[in-house]
This record gives structure tokens, C-alpha cells and sequence, in this order.
């Protein structure tokens, strides 16, 4: 991205590029659009914070916005485990039940599969969104969780291998056309 002046114009061009990315990132992995909007607007506070730090790169912005929007989410997941821990301490209700992402898929094989993913691992199942869903490729993707090219290399293919294994397990019709999309890597 070329020089864009001052921090304020560095930002409002990232906000103007990516932010319905990153809103689109933090609706796929939250049960609410309050939610994934407040993830969006955290990771934007963040970036106006971190603006010198934010890569120059048109390859890398994104990444590095999904890896804020990631952290937010973590933070926000561990301060609804600390807020259920304490209410029940305090004996008024049961601790509140991790959200589950919206399965509301409207086709069978969709179902299925997202059914497959849910019973993955979460390193897998991120692994996987990143890659089918997020359309990040693989050194990007590795941007976004810390990790080498590399080694997220190793991590989806393990990540496929146990998807497929699920899907046989379950012994459901295949999901062909998102199976696809997480089969054919964008490198």
C-alpha cells in the first residue's frame, strides 16, 4: 500500500479496504451480529492503537487484521469464562454454555459437514475456516496464527486428514462442493 499520510489516513483507508472482511471474519466465529460488530470495532481500536505496526503490504493487512479480530475474540471468550465462573460462585446461575456457531446451513451436505467440523479440535477447525472460508492462503494464514508457512502447511493437511476421517465416520453424504473448497488450497 503506498504511503497514505498521517496515521488517521493510514487507518481510514485499512477501515474503508478490509473492515466488511473482518466483520465477515468475526460473524462466522460468534452467535450474534452485535457481537462479531463490537469484534470488529475492538480490532479497529486496536489497529488505531498499533498503526506503526501494522504491515505495509497489501498481502499482509489482512492477515494481520484477522490475527487482532482473532485476539479479540480470545479475550472476549476468556472474560465470558471468568464472568459464568463468578456467577456461579456467587450461587445466582449456572455458568453460561460456550456459544455454538450458527449450523444453520439450509442443505443436508452442509450440515453434515459443518456437524464434521464441529468435531474437530478448535486449532483444526481454525485451520480449516482460514483456509475455505477466510480464502487466506497458506503463508497468510500462518501470519494469522503465529506459525511458519511451513508448519500451517503440516497443520491443515493433519486438519484434512481428520475431517475426512470424521466424514467417513459419520458415513454421511459428502458435503462435494464446500469439501472442495477446503480441498483446493490457494497457494
Amino acid at each position: 500500500m503506498p504511503d497514505d499520510g498521517t496515521p488517521e489516513e493510514r487507518l481510514r483507508t485499512l477501515y474503508a479496504a478490509y473492515y466488511g472482511r473482518v466483520l465477515n471474519f468475526a460473524r462466522r466465529r460468534v452467535a450474534d451480529a452485535e457481537t462479531a460488530q463490537d469484534v470488529a470495532a475492538e480490532t479497529f481500536l486496536v489497529t488505531w492503537r498499533r498503526i506503526d505496526k501494522v504491515p505495509r503490504g497489501h498481502d499482509e493487512e489482512l492477515p494481520w487484521l484477522y490475527a487482532v479480530a482473532r485476539n479479540v475474540l480470545a479475550n472476549q471468550l476468556r472474560g465470558q469464562r471468568r464472568g459464568g465462573r463468578l456467577t456461579a460462585r456467587l450461587g445466582r446461575v449456572a455458568p453460561a454454555a460456550p456459544t455454538a456457531p450458527d449450523h444453520a446451513g439450509g442443505v443436508v451436505e452442509a450440515l453434515h459437514l459443518r456437524q464434521a467440523l464441529a468435531a474437530l479440535s478448535d486449532s483444526d477447525q481454525e485451520t480449516l475456516r482460514l483456509i475455505a472460508w477466510d480464502g487466506l492462503d497458506t503463508a497468510a494464514a500462518a501470519q494469522v496464527v503465529g506459525c511458519s508457512a511451513r508448519t500451517f502447511a503440516v497443520r491443515l493437511h493433519r486438519a484434512r486428514q481428520r475431517l475426512e476421517r470424521e466424514l467417513a465416520r459419520r458415513e454421511e453424504p459428502r458435503a462435494s462442493g464446500e469439501l472442495a473448497g477446503l480441498k483446493g488450497e490457494r497457494a
